[in-house]
This record gives structure tokens, sequence and C-alpha cells, in this order.
């Protein structure tokens, strides 16, 4: 690994183990369920979460049998997952790793999923090979991606515009393009159906709060305001109200909004 990408795989782990994802991962857990049952998962397979998290996936997946793994870049996050799966009784296996460099061997899993996850991954088309490699002919590939049109895609766009981001690593939200996802998994031998979902996203608060939990908590949101100076900060978080009231849909002075998702099933070949 060349120290550039050395440098920015660490940047990435600082990253999502700054502020403390779960706090914005529970808003998530109820969609995560849903994920689960379009899959289809029956008792004894094999499935590997990829960019696992706090388990989202993990759980409810080894809750309706599977033999679950889970992988994840950031270690506090993967405590979490531990901590979680313990308290519902479930045998998980969670370990750190990176999503372009698997530790298992080819054909290992029945099923390999990622939710809102393996899509940040600097190199898609090093993160597509490694999905279809560990994924038995036959098995099934599941991502839920965030769209470009969606509401993240449009937050990630306008971090954009207070920071630029790096010029040689791919939109994340690429992963969201129908297009896109069937090229980069379909030159691995994997036959891609998509559907898009809105997920609605309810918050017990408003608008301005929610800016404030993203900020305290959602990693990338956190270190995109470390960079800033005091007045860019201040019109970086009056963007970031604008954009979640523009979307709200709540009228009690709580936040309800929809956001875009692209559903991947994809079949290994």
């Amino acid at each position: 690994m060349s120290s550039n990408l050395l440098q920015l795989k660490q940047a990435m782990r600082a990253t999502w183990m700054a502020g403390d994802f779960g706090q914005i991962a529970r808003y998530m857990a109820g969609e995560a369920e849903k994920f689960v049952e379009r899959i289809g998962i029956l008792p004894g397979m094999k499935l590997l979460d990829v960019a696992c998290g706090t388990g989202n996936v993990a759980i409810p997946a080894a809750r309706a049998g599977a033999q679950v793994a889970g992988i994840d870049i950031a270690p506090n996050l993967l405590e979490q997952a531990r901590q979680r799966a313990l308290a519902a009784n479930l045998q998980v296996t969670f370990e750190e790793g990176d999503a372009e460099q698997l530790p298992y061997s080819d054909e290992h899993f029945d099923v390999v999923t990622s939710m809102f996850g393996a899509m940040f991954a600097p190199n898609p088309e090093r993160v597509a090979a490694e999905l279809a490699r560990v994924c038995r002919r036959g098995g099934k590939i599941a991502m839920a991606n965030w769209t470009p049109e969606g509401m993240t895609g449009q937050m990630f766009r306008l971090r954009d515009r207070y920071l630029t981001p790096p010029a040689d690593i791919p939109v994340p939200v690429l992963w969201g393009d129908e297009d896109i996802v069937r090229d980069r998994l379909g030159a691995h031998g994997v036959h891609v159906e998509t559907t898009r979902y809105a997920f609605t996203n309810e918050l017990p608060f408003p608008p301005r709060e929610v800016v404030h939990l993203f900020r305290e908590y959602f990693g990338p949101t956190k270190t995109a305001f470390a960079k800033l100076d005091a007045a860019a900060q201040a019109a970086y978080a009056e963007d970031l109200e604008r954009l979640w009231s523009e979307h709200n849909e709540d009228t009690t002075g709580k936040t309800k909004t929809k956001n875009e998702y692209l559903l991947v099933i994809g079949t290994r070949l």
C-alpha cells in the first residue's frame, strides 16, 4: 500500500470513528430490518455484512437464523455492535477490516450485504471485486446505497461546497446510480437488479437540532465542521438547517423527511 493510500485509509478510519455513529444508526434500524426482509435470508445461510457499523443489518440477519460475520473499519462501532448482539443473545462475529481487502476465502458466503457502508470506500472497483470474490456462485450480493438525488446525496453535495473533495476519489453516491452499480458488479460476474425506495426518517426534534445531532455524532459531518473556520461553520450549519427544513414534512416541531436509496440485489453467476 502506497503512503498516500495508507494516509487516506487512516483518515477515513478516523472520520468514521469521530463522534458516535450509533446515535445516528438507531434512527435507521427499522429500515435495516426491512432491508434484511427483502433479501430473503434462510436459516443456516452464511452471511457477511461489509461496513457493518453498529450491527443494524447483522443483528436482524442473525435473528433470522443466518450465520453472520460483520466487518468494519471503525473499532468503536464494532464494539457497539458486539454489545448489541450480546444483549440480544445472538452469536455474531465482528472484526475490524477493510472492504477493499476482505480477509475471507473465495466463495465463502451465501449472502454478502452492505447498507450505506461499502459505498464510502475510496476504490469502488476494488470493493465490487471483493464483494463478488467472497460470495459463492449462485449467492446474493445485497446493497442499500444512497442515491445522488436523495437527501443524503444533497447533504454531501452541500458539504462539497465548503470542502473540495479529493479529485481522484469517485463520489460515494454513484453507488446509488443504477447503471454504474450494474457496471461495477457486472464486471465481476454479478447479475444486478435494482429498486428505488424512499426511507422515511423521523426525528423527535426540529431541523436545527437535527443539524446539531449530525454535527456532534456523524463522523463525516463532524470532521467537515472541524476543518472550517468559525464563519464557514456558521454558514454551513445554516445551509444544513435550511436543507432539512425544506424537506421537512412535519408541522409539530419534529422532523420527518424522505431519503431515497437504491436497493441492489445481485446474483453471483
